[in-house]
């Protein structure tokens, strides 16, 4: 990212089952970490900021793109360049692990990097229900970063991981901010990683930053 320094804007409300998620934050080039319990509107808030869906009113905006803005239409998922690795993986099941990581892929040399930190190689003419669980996130956290994008969302992207490849995973995404700095915001269960990973550790609770 070149000139103006990177942020991320979000403000809304959405209304949910039991409560209604109430969110004001501002992400610069940094990690925010958020954590609480199942059900406190952390996917929530990465949905609505990736346009998986939309809030009821308010303004979510990435540097000078206004992505949603109550009363407006908003911006196609598409349109947004933000990277966003969901809990499920959402690989495209008729697409190779090769082709999906090429889907959208703006840098080779670093993919080749991340092919190999994580361990997935071999896996490159596999279909995705040929490969587990945490095959299926290690291919997922490479295409995310494939796309070089304006921001990065991240939905517990190392919970399926052995210890020694989630470490290195952590460590080569912080690399990877350091020198990108764009806005990353984290989902994570473990309190330990959000330390690590998080210049800011934000706790949720029904819907409320606390």
């Amino acid at each position: 990212m070149t000139g103006a320094c990177a942020v991320l804007k979000v403000s809304f409300e959405k209304s949910l089952k039991n409560y209604t998620l109430h969110i004001d934050l501002s992400v610069g080039e940094e990690i925010i970490t958020l954590v609480g319990p199942s059900g406190s509107g952390k996917t929530t808030i990465l949905n609505c900021i990736a346009g998986v869906s939309h809030p009821d009113e308010g303004i979510i905006q990435l540097n000078d793109k206004v992505l949603y803005e109550t009363s407006k239409k908003p911006l196609a998922i598409q349109k947004r360049n933000i990277g966003y690795l969901f809990q499920d993986y959402a690989l495209f099941p008729h697409m190779t692990v090769e082709k999906n990581i090429q889907y959208g892929l703006k840098d080779y040399k670093l993919v080749e990097k991340l092919i190999d930190i994580v361990g997935i190689k071999p896996l490159m003419d596999s279909y995705p229900h040929q490969i587990s669980g945490g095959e299926k996130q290690r291919v997922a956290l490479v295409r995310a970063l494939a796309t070089k994008p304006d921001a990065l969302l991240l939905d517990e992207p190392f919970s399926a991981l052995d210890e020694k490849t989630r470490v290195e995973c952590q460590d080569e995404l912080l690399r990877i901010h350091e020198e990108w700095k764009i806005p990353i915001i984290l989902v994570t269960h473990h309190m330990e990683e959000a330390k690590k990973m998080g210049n800011r550790k934000i706790q949720l609770n029904k819907g409320k930053i606390i």
